[in-house]
């Protein structure tokens, strides 16, 4: 399927010829026009304004390094409150953003107010808080009541200001993957073709002129769309609106259908309908918390019935994933009840919802806004091993980036159970006087570096400050086993390749 969405790895490379998801082969056939709105009823040219934002990412291979500037052009819901509602992947790793009226070209500065990349939005706001640029615009209303067979408006903006929209039709609400690897939420499945119109990055979705969602990638092949939906972005706006956002919850487990009647016979489920086998409960989530167990088969939850494949009876939607019932109604702190099958017998406990920030987990799923961890020593590069590193293979890394860091991504809780906070590579070496013989070696997991154990990036800064009779010896958990460097050595290339335009030889926050 061709889909034109922004991968993970293609914010964080930000490579030349980056564009939106509309700027990629969008089908060219007969948009289908809206009928005209009402005059007080809010339109493309009264609602929307265009976002402009200069993003510049890290480099996950030469940490010490930024990739270029990227521009990127969208379009903003003006909402309430002098706020514009954009996605997340408009303003990944932002430099300077600002809003621009479609009709005048008058533009201000801007700054981000909240950010969720789990369900790519984005709220902007211009810099001054007194700012009377978005007074003559209408701002949207959101619109809760989409169902299948809908007909849903997408907005767009000729080069010269001239509103556009196409028209589509809802085929199907599910749960579907967001942006980043991992996040799966309501979504709105839109049949209808869409032209490309001035390369807008984010596009609003709108129905009798209420907000309804954000375009969140586009099929030319099927002529389809997913939206980022309404209850979701219900759901961030709320968060936000105190000030302190929580973000969605996580339940922190995998799991398998339990379709097998002899899997079924095996757990003791004999007449008790649907149930999901519990394979892996994580560490620090909201069902490790409650009790869960890996061997459990999850009934119900919050009052609903869990069928066999993992989906529940939705009044309005029909069948979603479970995972709604958890990431997509309730909110962090809030507690809600499920029942377990436990070695034959039922059981009722209390979930409450947590979050796991992504910096909280063994190898971070996503970094956006911030840079790798890393410390240079001699010439040899360390980081803490994160997801957008191993992407730094391409699409398929999980096959082409080395398998001992792919392993240790699938299997973060082995090492979780080890102590480990993060896990620290030996990624790279430069070489120097200090790494000769060394500079082949690479992408191997550190375990101690002057006998003290390493399990974070800031464990490495410390035992680095301690070296056995003015030798640093670095201890592998695979092949070469270790190293010794001379620190003398050590600290005089550091000197050298500050010299030679490294100039940053750390971050460890």
């Amino acid at each position: 399927m061709n889909r034109f969405f922004l991968s993970t790895l293609a914010l964080i490379a930000l490579s030349a010829g980056l564009s939106s998801c509309l700027e990629n082969g969008l089908s060219v056939g007969t948009t289908g026009e809206a009928a005209k709105p009402p005059a007080d009823q809010p339109t493309a040219g009264t609602s929307v304004v265009r976002v402009n934002a200069t993003d510049q990412g890290y480099n996950f291979i030469r940490p010490w390094e930024k990739m270029g500037p990227v521009t990127r052009k969208g379009l903003g819901a003006v909402l309430p409150n002098n706020q514009v509602l954009v996605t997340a992947e408009l303003v990944a790793d932002n430099t300077y953003i600002e809003l621009e009226k479609a009709d005048s070209g008058e533009k201000t500065p801007a700054k981000v107010i909240g950010v969720d990349y789990e369900v790519n939005l984005a709220l902007v706001a211009p810099n001054d808080p007194e700012s009377t640029f978005l007074d003559d615009m209408k701002p949207l209303e959101l619109d809760l009541s989409v169902e299948a067979g809908d007909e849903l408006e997408v907005w767009q903006l000729e080069d010269n200001g001239t509103p556009a929209s196409t028209t589509g039709t809802v085929i199907k609400v599910s749960i579907g993957r967001y942006f980043v690897d991992g996040s799966y939420f309501l979504n709105y499945l839109l049949r209808g073709s869409l032209q490309y119109r001035a390369g807008s990055f984010t596009l609003p979705v709108v129905k009798d002129g209420n907000l309804v969602g954000l375009l969140l990638s586009y099929s030319s092949k099927e002529l389809t769309s997913d939206i980022i939906s309404a209850p979701i972005i219900k759901h961030f706006l709320n968060d936000l609106a105190d000030g302190e956002y929580a973000g969605f919850p996580n339940l922190g487990i995998s799991y398998a259908p339990m379709l097998d009647e002899q899997l079924r016979k095996y757990m003791k489920l004999n007449g008790h309908e649907g149930g999901i086998y519990v394979r892996r409960v994580a560490k620090d989530g909201s069902a490790k918390a409650a009790g869960m167990e890996v061997g459990d088969v999850l009934l119900e939850v919050n009052g609903h019935p869990i069928d066999s494949r993992g989906n529940y009876d939705h009044p309005k939607y029909g069948k979603l994933n479970f995972s709604h019932l958890v990431r997509g109604e309730p909110e962090v702190g809030q507690q809600i009840p499920i029942k377990i099958l436990r070695d034959g017998e039922v059981m009722e406990m209390e979930l409450a919802l947590l979050r796991k920030n992504p910096e909280d987990y063994l190898v971070d799923p996503y970094m956006f806004d911030r840079g790798p961890r890393f410390l240079i020593m001699g010439g040899i590069i360390f980081q803490e091993l994160t997801l957008p590193y191993l992407k730094a293979w391409g699409d398929s890394w999980a096959t082409r980036a080395p398998f001992k860091l792919v392993h240790a991504h699938a299997h973060q809780d082995v090492y979780e159970d080890e102590g480990r906070e993060k896990l620290v590579i030996l990624s790279a070496v430069i070489l120097s006087p200090s790494t000769v013989g060394y500079d082949k070696l690479n992408n191997v997991i550190v375990t101690n570096v002057n006998d003290q154990p390493i399990n974070s990036i800031r464990d490495l800064k410390t035992a680095f400050d301690s070296p056995i009779d003015g030798i640093h010896k670095i201890e592998f958990d695979d092949f070469p086993k270790v190293i010794y460097v001379d620190a003398k050595a050590a600290e005089a290339s550091n000197e050298r390749f500050q010299s030679l335009g490294i100039s940053q030889l750390e971050r460890l926050d």
